[in-house]
């Protein structure tokens, strides 16, 4: 570019002083076949101002000459610098601007990146800068992070933000994840989680037969009320009976289903993919292709008529009810009956039990909005799961020595509980495997066939972890504790004898 054609102006912001000097600026102003180029810099005591506000002020005032178009932002900042630079850009012809910030010399220079500026070596502040041209090409763009860590260096520099600026965000932020928990998680006045009823319930005189119907569920694998219909299917034998559909969780937490080519090895392993039914691609579809619509929540589990296309069911007890009894003519495994009559009582008292305090207990932990409901909900947490140490210490299961319903809906909170609700949901008094019974317990049940194909812990996590956005901002995932590891859940619980040597002892 020919010097001779770079014109030359100054401004002066008569009147404005700062200590004892006038703020004065000096700029070049050329034109060249590729961009428009500009050159400026402030002298030492411009920084009475933000660096941001006397580019501002001075770049609106460029504009005339660089016939820029007025929905031109100069905040627009598409950043490609490094520790003490960073560049604006315009929306027409797209000259770029570099704000220099140096140690040496308490002055903040601006330049186009196509320029090269040289500071001289004494330490006297010069009013102006000498502007040498370059053909080297502007320095490559850098991360977004880079980008934030340098606009905070030269907003702020080391120190923290200011402290009204730290207000600001935290209120904003409160404001917002309340707004998110509402639809997420309702809760009553005292801010305590209160689970919403689900919406399409079996009729015990109603109930789906195997001739008439061709029944097909859907689920999600880190749902602990999708898992008990997985493990009563699997134990009932019921994988030809009812076809099954994986939903994976979407961004905005929704139920969505996506093809999926990771290579399965285990045959039995249950994996997200497509909508097996309806050819859906997410579940509010399925719901809304009912006979008269829906518009509430979609959630899984899901038991689904092909025929009728209708829903039959998405409450998940009354779903395990219906494998273990209602569909015994297409069971491989009919003899099986997780709901003994002589043990229908203590069914029922366990799960009023398990499910306000432990299965819906972590819940109202990790869902609570306020302190006192956070406080109120850990401690009947835990007092209930040192109940059920103490019953297991010389039970097998919670109902003796027979595997019923009330296990089932117990052991897909406590498969989840060191990898996630312990952390995510601040259960943080005990871990699982401080129980010495409980954790036994749950090897116990992990180890019966068929039950390890419906537990996926990597899955459990990226599901809770990634999805739950008010929870983990952040989305990053902790690694897995090792009391949660396969090699873990496989070792010998010794389970088996409990009921027996307790038994024992009491009759010597």
């Amino acid at each position: 570019m020919n010097r001779q054609s770079l014109k030359r102006f100054q401004f002066r912001r008569w009147g404005k002083r700062i200590g004892n000097s006038t703020t004065t600026a000096s700029a070049k102003l050329g034109n060249s076949e590729e961009r428009t180029i500009v050159a400026f810099a402030f002298s030492s005591s411009c920084f009475g101002k933000p660096p941001r506000v006397l580019v501002k002020q001075f770049l609106w005032r460029l504009k005339s000459r660089l016939r820029l178009s007025r929905k031109s932002d100069t905040h627009n900042i598409q950043c490609s610098y490094d520790l003490r630079s960073y560049h604006l850009n315009f929306d027409d012809e797209r000259p770029t601007f570099c704000i220099v910030r140096t140690r040496k010399l308490p002055v903040m220079s601006v330049c186009c990146a196509s320029a090269q500026l040289t500071f001289p070596s004494h330490t006297t502040t010069p009013r102006r800068f000498t502007v040498r041209m370059s053909n080297q090409p502007p320095k490559p763009t850098t991360t977004t992070t880079s980008i934030f860590t340098s606009a905070t260096k030269l907003l702020w520099g080391p120190s923290l933000p200011p402290g009204l600026l730290i207000s600001t965000a935290r209120t904003a932020w409160s404001t917002v994840w309340h707004l998110m928990m509402t639809q997420l998680a309702p809760s009553d006045s005292s801010g305590s989680y209160t689970r919403p009823t689900s919406q399409f319930r079996l009729n015990p005189t109603q109930l789906p037969s195997a001739a008439s119907s061709e029944l097909h569920l859907y689920v999600g694998l880190p749902c602990p009320w999708a898992h008990r219909t997985l493990i009563v299917r699997a134990l009932k034998g019921l994988d030809d009976a009812v076809s099954v559909s994986v939903a994976s969780p979407g961004q905005d937490g929704s139920w969505e289903f996506k093809d999926n080519t990771i290579p399965i090895r285990d045959k039995d392993k249950l994996i997200p993919g497509l909508d097996k039914a309806n050819r859906c691609r997410n579940l509010k579809e399925v719901y809304k292709s009912r006979t008269g619509g829906y518009d509430g929540r979609c959630t899984v589990p899901m038991l689904w008529d092909s025929r009728k296309k209708d829903v039959v069911c998405n409450e998940s007890y009354d779903i395990i009810e219906f494998f273990n009894t209602g569909l015994n003519e297409l069971a491989k495994n009919p003899s099986l009956d997780l709901t003994p009559p002589e043990l229908k009582g203590k069914i029922e008292t366990w799960n009023r039990i398990v499910y306000p305090k432990v299965n819906n207990g972590v819940y109202r932990c990790g869902f609570a909005q306020s302190q006192e409901a956070y406080d109120r909900a850990v401690n009947e947490l835990f007092s209930t799961l040192d109940e059920i140490e103490d019953h297991l210490g010389s039970n097998r299961y919670l109902c003796g020595e027979r595997l019923t319903l009330a296990d089932v809906c117990l052991f897909t909170t406590l498969i989840r509980f060191d990898p996630v609700y312990n952390i995510l949901f601040k259960c943080t008094k005990k871990k699982l495997v401080e129980y010495p019974n409980l954790y036994g317990y749950l090897r116990d049940i992990y180890q019966i066939p068929g039950v390890a194909a419906t537990c996926d812990i990597p899955a459990i996590m990226d599901g809770y972890y990634k999805t739950l956005f008010p929870l983990n901002a952040s989305g990053i995932q902790p690694a897995i504790s090792l009391s949660g590891h396969q090699d873990s859940l496989l070792l010998p619980h010794n389970r088996d004898s409990v009921g027996k040597a307790f038994e024992a002892q009491n009759a010597v």
